[in-house]
């Protein structure tokens, strides 16, 4: 069996000379976009970062290889192989054992980032708590990965389709740190506000850097620190019609018997179609915005 990680010379290079280097993840490469519109944004996460200077490692399984920063024929094959899976932590073992091919999820992202000795993430929104908690105990894989594995993860803040006060709650229980990026908000993914705050607010790069070296000297358990990004209110979904829409969705995943990993991608879609493509907008300027501010936070950090 080969070897389970794979760096590419652009990523062993910049780690070889302690240059900034940013994990992605390849998830919404592969099951999130339509073609070819998956690829070219693709290409455009990784050039927002390498003209800043910064070494881009989108992650992915291939033939049960974890590489660690994609070759171009690498990020063409993730975004249009029509067998590309979809792998959390859980998966990567069996992955690796048995030679398969898929994108990675916030979790395995989050891991191999870590094992590969990448210290900071961007993504979109992360997984969390999901309605109805209560009822049936669902939450994304997301948040245990997180609470054990030292790596930065610029994101949006949580998916708005979820329990957000909960997702918070478990965080916090979790040990897993959680700064606002220029708020005192956490941030609604496709909204600019959640409605709920957050105990600490970051103002810069190199504040955040700080806390990253702060994190290491304390030598503790080794949790995430989450950096939630919100995005401009000139690029979030208008709130009136992102509550409508996520009401109705909520109701016609109820009828149709919608239940447990099933209700997210059939939210995230409904919600697609029923802004008339608005909300992949938000989604797509959330994550550039969590990049560009990932690659500055990797800046300040390797300069530490």
């Amino acid at each position: 069996m080969p070897g389970p990680l794979s760096l590419s010379p652009e990523v062993t290079a910049a780690l070889a000379d302690g240059s900034p280097v940013v994990a992605l993840e390849s998830t919404i490469i592969s099951h999130g976009l339509p073609r070819p519109r998956n690829h070219e944004v693709a290409v455009e996460f990784e050039k927002i970062l390498t003209d800043q200077g910064v070494t881009p490692a989108t992650i992915a399984v291939l033939d049960g290889v974890a590489h660690i920063g994609l070759s171009p024929e690498q990020l063409d094959r993730i975004a249009n192989d029509d067998g590309m899976r979809k792998f959390g932590y859980r998966d990567l073992a069996a992955a690796i054992a048995t030679g398969a091919s898929g994108a990675t999820t916030v979790s395995a992202t989050a891991q191999l980032a870590a094992a590969a000795g990448l210290r900071v993430f961007a993504t979109g929104g992360l997984g969390g708590v999901h309605r109805g908690w209560t009822v049936e105990q669902d939450e994304s894989a997301d948040l245990n990965l997180l609470s054990r594995t030292r790596i930065t993860v610029v994101c949006a803040g949580v998916k708005s389709i979820l329990d957000v006060p909960a997702t918070l709650q478990r965080l916090e229980t979790l040990n897993v740190s959680v700064a606002g990026y220029g708020t005192d908000q956490f941030p609604g993914f496709y909204l600019t506000r959640s409605g709920q705050p957050v105990d600490w607010q970051l103002d810069s790069p190199q504040q955040v850097a700080d806390v990253m070296t702060a994190q290491s000297a304390l030598d503790g358990p080794a949790t995430a620190l989450i950096v939630a990004n919100p995005l401009p209110e000139t690029d979030q979904l208008d709130p009136e019609l992102h509550d409508r829409v996520l009401a109705a969705g909520l109701a016609a995943a109820d009828a149709a018997g919608i239940t447990g990993q099933g209700v997210t991608p059939f939210l995230l879609s409904y919600l697609v179609e029923h802004t008339e493509g608005a909300s992949l907008e938000a989604n797509l300027a959330a994550v550039r915005g969590n990049v560009t501010l990932a690659g500055r936070i990797a800046t300040a950090f390797a300069s530490s």
